[in-house]
């Protein structure tokens, strides 16, 4: 599988957005992640996919675990073209969506237009809301907590994202993890 830098991103994404709009079709992506990061300038680590958490449909948010055949297959046919691998669109954290986003996420994002795709980054709080879940999962030497350093959060905005974290995982063994995480970050 290809790493992307932000250039190949980007293009990998213009190429998709030509084939949607070539087929008369339009999609509207929500991504968090590496991908989002990159594209935004906040990271400069290559990375292997876009994480997709949701879609917009005629303005509302909906999962994106099921991806409409339409869009599937331009992912497949760019993925083929560019010698992406076929999950270079990660679907995988749309059970964040399905969990909740973060209180605001919406009024937080940054819009990228692809011809026939509308990309809609998450915000730098969402962002480090999602890396600290993913770290306390990955633990520190992940490239999550590398990520949320990159994000240089506040201690207001570490507390607000523990809270966030902790809906999504009620588990004693979280809030421990948790914990560790946000000690290790002070360090």
């Amino acid at each position: 599988m290809t790493e992307f830098n932000s250039t190949s991103l980007n293009n990998a994404l213009t190429t998709l957005g030509s084939i949607l709009q070539d087929r008369h079709t339009h999609f509207e992506i929500v991504a968090i992640g590496g991908g989002g990061l990159l594209l935004l300038g906040m990271i400069t680590r290559p990375t292997k996919d876009v994480d997709v958490v949701a879609m917009i449909d005629k303005g509302n948010f909906v999962s994106a675990k099921h991806l409409p055949k339409l869009l599937l297959d331009a992912i497949a046919e760019v993925g083929i073209a560019l010698r992406l691998g076929k999950n270079w669109i990660n679907t995988g954290p749309s059970d964040l969506f399905t969990m909740g986003l973060p209180e605001g996420f919406a009024s937080r994002m940054s819009t990228r237009h692809y011809k026939g795709l509308t990309l809609h980054l998450a915000g730098r709080f969402d962002q480090i809301c999602f890396k600290l879940y993913a770290a306390v999962d990955q633990g520190p030497e992940s490239k999550h907590f590398t990520d949320l350093k990159s994000l240089k959060p506040t201690p207001t905005e570490l507390e607000e994202a523990a809270i966030w974290c902790k809906t999504h995982d009620v588990s004693d063994n979280f809030a421990s993890n948790l914990a560790e995480a946000l000690a290790a970050f002070k360090n």
